[in-house]
């Protein structure tokens, strides 16, 4: 098992024959002395099975962390050096775009960094609703937390290194109980508003070539006009991928904002494909079109070959979103001085066209919604009560985990079937099984197409303008103002 895998390291990487038995007491000094015998048509990779070995060997305890750190230090061996990634990358660059993030992403599916086995055991399907085709995902690849996890937490310090997971300090960092593996990690240096970031894919992708952009310092998110110019520059050296920021609050925003970050990749979400409901035009700005997209969270749309163009007026409007209240909407831009209104921008291209997507969100609560006005309400959050972050504003839910097992409850309890159904499932799952017939034959296609169109709700639930008189109205006085 030992010699094979080192022949794969030789085989794919820039050691030679020559690096023989260094390489062997290197992954020795990882497994342990006692070879073992590879298991033909094992469902394992090679790492895996030398992972089993060295618990065999007693060089690591049997838990998900130690396993996670050692499969990562075994496939640091098959990486190259972070220096050599970037020098591969930005050679193959030469050739075009595609070419190195072709490169990129394979090493990065080679190596194992990005999770392919476990991403497939993800549930996706996709299914149309009365606001258009919604993709629904179920995510099962981030391994349940180690119960050592959970116990060592309560210990652990507020100051820690690497400052978070997205630092560029984890490259190649060990890993411990609570924070990830990334000896194979590898980020991809490169310039972004005329400062140093970095490119690197995500482990768990949630769509095809899910990528990160990051900023080499850790400073908390921001929306404003260097945004847009950082997402144009990103454009420019990657036309084949769009990229986008979640929002920078709290409730709308994602789950990391002491980092500033971008995501994107080459996937063409639902909300890309939405065509225009409304024009509008901007007087400041004749080189842009720009329109209402009919899409159930309120999405401004401006597209021209005139990026400069295309800043001003995103920042202009980004501007007049942050001081507009509308109380009879429950729109409010500020209350004792702390800001409510930001904005998901979202950016691709189309040849030499840039098209910017400006989702409006406000994070303000009430009495009525303590989770946030425009967020998922109460009776739709035993399908989804997370944040709303930048890949769900544009159509594709991830949905917890937790869900797979609920939701075959839910089929059972439909079909008449003994079952344990979660009690705030109850009420859902009785409504509709009032509304239709459901049969062993299409009742994973009712399930999928009433967890569609709850999504669809929790999107309308998220839309600062709502798709009625009132709210369209409204909606038309606000970009009347750039006229």
């Amino acid at each position: 098992m030992i010699e094979q895998f080192v022949q794969k390291i030789i085989a794919g990487t820039s050691y030679e024959e020559l690096d023989h038995f260094y390489l062997v007491n290197k992954v020795r000094a990882l497994v342990g002395d006692q070879d073992g015998e590879i298991t033909v048509n094992s469902d394992l990779s090679l790492a895996q099975q030398l992972v089993d070995l060295a618990i065999e060997n007693k060089k690591i305890s049997d838990d998900l962390t130690s396993r996670e750190i050692l499969n990562d230090q075994l496939m640091d061996l098959v990486t190259p050096t972070p220096a050599q990634a970037n020098h591969q990358f930005w050679d193959e660059y030469k050739k075009g775009p595609q070419a190195a993030t072709k490169f990129f992403y394979q090493l990065c599916q080679d190596n194992d960094y990005i999770k392919v086995k476990s991403i497939a055991k993800n549930i996706v399907f996709e299914k149309e609703t009365r606001d258009g085709s919604l993709e629904i995902t179920i995510n099962l690849s981030k391994p349940e937390k180690d119960p050592k996890v959970i116990a060592a937490a309560a210990h652990q310090s507020t100051s820690q290194y690497p400052q978070c997971q997205l630092c560029m300090e984890n490259e190649g960092y060990l890993g411990r109980l609570g924070y990830p593996a990334r000896s194979n990690h590898r980020i991809i240096r490169m310039t972004v508003g005329g400062q140093q970031w970095g490119f690197q894919y995500s482990p768990y992708a949630y769509f095809n070539e899910h990528c990160i952009f990051l900023d080499e310092k850790h400073e908390p998110m921001e929306i404003n006009r260097q945004t847009l110019i950082n997402l144009i520059d990103i454009e420019r050296q990657f036309p084949e991928y769009f990229v986008g920021s979640n929002a920078d609050l709290p409730i709308v925003g994602g789950s990391m904002l002491a980092h500033e970050h971008y995501q994107g990749g080459k996937h063409i979400f639902p909300m890309m494909k939405a065509e225009i409901r409304t024009k509008f035009s901007l007087a400041k700005y004749p080189a842009i079109s720009a329109g209402i997209v009919n899409w159930p969270m309120t999405d401004l749309r401006l597209s021209s070959d005139d990026t400069q163009q295309l800043i001003n007026a995103g920042a202009d409007i980004m501007a007049a979103w942050k001081q507009y209240s509308a109380p009879e909407l429950q729109i409010n831009a500020e209350s004792n001085g702390e800001q409510h209104h930001t904005v998901t921008p979202i950016m691709h291209r189309d040849g030499d066209t840039f098209i910017l997507d400006l989702v409006l969100r406000d994070n303000n609560v009430s009495d009525k919604y303590p989770d946030g006005i425009f967020h998922p309400h109460q009776d739709v959050q035993h399908i989804k009560k997370e944040n709303i972050g930048l890949i769900e504003v544009m159509g594709r839910a991830i949905l917890p985990a937790r869900l797979k097992d609920e939701l075959s409850k839910v089929e059972k309890y439909w079909l008449d079937q003994p079952n344990k159904i979660a009690q705030y499932h109850v009420a859902w799952a009785d409504k509709i099984k009032t509304s239709q017939k459901i049969t062993e034959a299409n009742v994973t296609d009712v399930l999928h197409q009433s967890v569609a169109d709850v999504f669809a709700r929790v999107l309308e639930d998220a839309g600062v303008f709502k798709n009625d008189k009132t709210g369209q109205t409204a909606l038309g006085k606000f970009v009347a103002q750039f006229n």
